[in-house]
């Protein structure tokens, strides 16, 4: 079964329920699987336009890297409630884009398999924004289970 399971969560009810069902794998091996928990900053902060190095974008920096933490603690609470071995990754690289980020982790970890949640976003929405579950799945090395949204047809 799957030993090293690497989730991406976002805080949204999705990434909640991609979480719920990593955790589910992994109580499949008897206690053996760790879940690794990341939280990719999104880049959108850093197009802003404003001075990475000002105190005006250093506040929102912040506020986002506390999100991210908060995300990360409640994801991991939720791991060891159900009793699963875990831990969280903050990533907070300038320029990093999720789905290679997420590829690039799980190879470095070496995740045997990488569970996210997709919002099932269609036409312009997906066009506008992208889908990083499946930007995800081409790149990733290793099995991606993609849950998706309760409002997904």
């Amino acid at each position: 079964m799957y030993k090293r399971i690497l989730v991406a969560i976002d805080g949204s009810a999705t990434s909640n329920k991609a979480l719920v069902a990593a955790i589910e794998m992994g109580s499949y091996s008897g206690g053996r699987s760790v879940i690794r928990l990341i939280h990719v900053l999104d880049e959108m902060a850093y197009l802003t336009g404003l001075d990475p190095y000002t105190g005006q974008a250093y506040s929102a920096v912040h506020v986002m890297r506390q999100a991210g933490e908060k995300i990360l603690a409640e994801g991991l609470a939720i791991c060891q409630s159900a009793g699963v071995q875990a831990d969280t990754v903050l990533v907070d690289r300038l320029g990093s884009r999720l789905a290679e980020t997420v590829a690039e982790m799980a190879k470095e970890w070496q995740a045997s398999l990488v569970v996210v949640g997709t919002h099932g976003r269609k036409g312009i929405g997906r066009v506008l924004l992208g889908s990083g579950a499946e930007q995800i799945i081409r790149m990733a090395a290793c099995p991606v289970l993609v849950i998706r949204s309760e409002h997904d047809s």
